[in-house]
């Protein structure tokens, strides 16, 4: 049983990317987005360099005590002329495997992107769950997070 007091965050691999893939689908919305294929298209390992050479996102992943990697989420630090020419952080893509749900380890991976913001000159931390993940926005909320915008998506 994999528990947060056995979970490391690191940096994203590269080898890191299927299992960051398989969490990300492992759901309705996921599953309508992602495609779980062998070998995965390529354009999720182009991406992934993207993000690795930016140096205002991190891309981080929780590993269990075996290696395996079971949780993931994306930091980006966004500077910006508001709030005093204050930055903040947003989180994305924040996952922990079906196996390991309810353990602890979003929160773990939740307050470390907390840290790191705020670490990096934050005035503060956001980000955007989809209207229909209701267990996810108490998880948020019980965190601290507050409901204070509407989002909007334009996809093309």
């Amino acid at each position: 049983m994999t528990e947060a007091s056995r979970i490391t965050i690191r940096r994203a691999r590269r080898e890191d990317v299927a299992a960051i893939v398989g969490m990300l689908a492992d759901d309705p919305l996921g599953s309508a987005r992602e495609r779980i294929e062998d070998p995965l298209p390529q354009s999720y390992y182009e991406a992934f360099a993207r993000v690795e050479r930016d140096a205002n996102l991190q891309l981080v992943v929780a590993v269990d005590g075996e290696g395996a990697v079971v949780g993931c989420l994306q930091l980006a630090v966004l500077p910006g002329i508001s709030s005093q020419g204050s930055s903040r952080g947003l989180l994305e893509d924040d996952r922990v495997s079906k196996y390991c749900r309810s353990r602890g380890i979003a929160e773990l991976m939740v307050q470390w992107a907390v840290t790191e913001a705020r670490a990096q000159g934050c005035t503060l931390v956001e980000l955007l769950t989809h209207h229909t993940r209701v267990d996810a926005q108490r998880f948020y909320e019980r965190l601290g997070f507050a409901r204070s915008h509407l989002g909007m998506t334009l996809r093309f």
